[in-house]
């Protein structure tokens, strides 16, 4: 078994042994970074490959994207992705832009990891999760992995893109164990997987909370439903194809994320589902409410999508009360 974090690393150390193109840079790197991702790299690969960053994510962004430009393939780590707006004119204005802004002559191929999500009373700097602020940009590949299989497969895939790659890990699947095969190869971006079978409901979901969607498909199988849970896993592009066959078998579709329900991807989903499929109820979102992030823990937990609100959400879709 493999740890989500082991995995992460696995996967960036590969890449290193197989191009000598790649490199890391980063604020922390040196001690092996803020959580552990890069432990040993710089004893492995030295510091010229694993490169510790002064603290400006704008430096660090843009020294990436010329870096790219020129011909290597940077694995920046912006530590939280609230951090990461500190360099968003970099990201989207730059490197996001260049391969259309040059007619093709230039690539900008790197890969972006931004730790996302509510973490251990991280509160409202910390803890953000703010995927669809870059699905909304022309030019940026997004990954959101849920498993340890995927922080391997997807992160490699991910080091070897061409185009600018956020990478998104949710802090709290740090420590999350699973099977990660030795002869694993890097999975091709924008293929959904099918997490849980079933016929009732379809229930689109990324990241952490997938595994709550998970959870709540277990729960309504003892009452009888069929919950379908899809894990997208890339959100641009996204498997619309996998979405729109599980909502033609189930007909109905509840789309459930961490971030703020307001605009955030799920609307995307949603819309996209009401152009094309025939349903037997009204679409349904599940995400955050519109509020910082708090520090306390019980007002921390009022905001998060947990599998009861999952599988509340569904019983009102499929009109089934829950068994007492």
């Amino acid at each position: 078994m493999t740890t989500y974090i082991e995995a992460g690393k696995r996967a960036v150390a590969e890449a290193m042994e197989a191009d000598p193109t790649v490199w890391c840079l980063g604020e922390d790197l040196g001690r092996g970074g803020v959580f552990g991702q890069y432990k040993g790299l710089v004893e492995r690969f030295g510091p010229g490959r694993v490169s510790d960053a002064p603290i400006s994510e704008a430096a660090i962004m843009g020294v990436a994207c010329g870096a790219a430009m020129t011909g290597t393939r940077p694995v920046v780590e912006m530590r939280f992705s609230d951090f990461a707006l500190c360099a968003v004119d970099e990201l989207v204005n730059q490197a996001a832009k260049a391969r259309f802004m040059f007619g093709g002559q230039s690539k900008v191929p790197i890969t972006v990891r931004e730790p996302i999500g509510m973490w251990r009373s991280s509160a409202a700097q910390h803890s953000q999760s703010l995927e669809a602020w870059y699905t909304h940009i022309p030019g940026l590949v997004v990954v959101c992995p849920a498993t340890p299989a995927d922080n391997y497969s997807l992160l490699l895939a991910a080091i070897r893109c061409d185009d600018p790659v956020v990478y998104m890990e949710h802090k709290n699947l740090w420590p999350l164990e699973g099977e990660v095969p030795q002869e694993a190869e890097a999975d091709p971006l924008g293929k959904a997987r099918v997490m849980v079978a079933g016929s009732d409901v379809t229930i689109v979901s990324w990241s952490a909370c997938v595994h709550e969607a998970a959870k709540a498909a277990e729960e309504l199988a003892r009452e009888g439903i069929g919950a379908e849970v899809i894990d997208l896993r890339t959100l641009w592009p996204w498997d619309k194809e996998a979405v729109l066959a599980s909502v033609a078998k189930t007909g109905r579709c509840l789309v459930a994320h961490e971030a703020v329900a307001v605009a955030g991807f799920g609307a995307e989903i949603a819309a996209t589902v009401a152009e094309h499929a025939v349903l037997k109820s009204p679409i349904a979102r599940l995400g955050s409410p519109r509020a910082p992030i708090a520090y306390a823990p019980t007002m921390e937990n009022v905001l998060r999508v947990t599998a009861d609100k999952i599988a509340e959400r569904v019983r009102t879709m499929t009109g089934v009360k829950a068994v007492a």
